[in-house]
This record gives C-alpha cells, sequence and structure tokens, in this order.
C-alpha cells in the first residue's frame, strides 16, 4: 500500500512559491552534480573553471573568482587549492602586490572542460525543456 504524501500547509502563496524555487534549484543542481562529479571535480569546482576559462590568460584574483561564483562560498581558496592539486589551475603571485595571486586555468583545466562543454550543453537544454517554448526560444538570451 502507498503512503499519500502529506499536505502542505503554507502561510502564503508567496511561502509556496520560494519553496517550490528552492527545491527546484536543488534538483537542478543534484542533476549538475550527477553529470560532473564523475569527471572528479564538484559543480563549485567545474564554476570556478568556467570563470577561469572566460578570464582568459591573464587569470583572476581569488577574491574575484569569489565574487563571480554561481553559490557565493567563503571557501574559495580551498577549491583553488583542490583544483590546483589535480593540475587543473595554477596560482602565480602578482608581481607588484605580493599579497595578490593569480589563478590561470591550466591546459589540462581547458581540456577537462572542452570534454564537458558538450555534455552540459545538452544538460542545460534538458533542464529547461519543460519552460513554455517562448521563454526558451528568447531571442535576447542569445
Amino acid at each position: 500500500m502507498q503512503s499519500e504524501k502529506p499536505q502542505e500547509n503554507f502561510r502564503s502563496r508567496e511561502q509556496q512559491a520560494t519553496l517550490g524555487l528552492l527545491r527546484t534549484a536543488d534538483a537542478v543542481k543534484r542533476s549538475l552534480a550527477h553529470l560532473i562529479e564523475p569527471h572528479g571535480i564538484t559543480p563549485q569546482q567545474y564554476n570556478v573553471l568556467r570563470i577561469l576559462r572566460g578570464a582568459g590568460p591573464d587569470g583572476l584574483p581569488t577574491l574575484t573568482i569569489g565574487e563571480r561564483m554561481i553559490e557565493q562560498t567563503p571557501g574559495v581558496t580551498r577549491l583553488v587549492d583542490r583544483l590546483e592539486r589535480k593540475e587543473l589551475v595554477a596560482r602565480t603571485p602578482c608581481p607588484k602586490d605580493r599579497r595578490r595571486v593569480f589563478c590561470r586555468i591550466t591546459p589540462k583545466g581547458l581540456d577537462l572542460l572542452k570534454e564537458l562543454d558538450e555534455p552540459v550543453n545538452r544538460w542545460d537544454a534538458q533542464a529547461v525543456a519543460v519552460l513554455l517554448p517562448s521563454v526558451t526560444n528568447n531571442t535576447s538570451w542569445k
């Protein structure tokens, strides 16, 4: 016998909508993790690699990476440490200010992102496929 899910009581429609958004975001995040983690990195590490690829050969300071991340985290330095141990990121001290360190994606990191680009593109399309066609065909996003 299948047990029924208890009915949820919400204080307001706004609370119901907010909780729905949070649950949806969590489901999307777990789905992306399922795709990325077999490649030896977490979604947060993937985000750092994408940010550094976009920064180009000059790289970025650690604090700037943290500001650009999708999910704000106080542990950006630890994320970069792990990526550096995997040889996906390299750090270089700033010649003008030794307190600043620039992070750059390595060729190995670029190769990993290249390997993930197509599966992530397919995942992106699948993640939004349930939206109305008018939303997914919005030309202002292209």
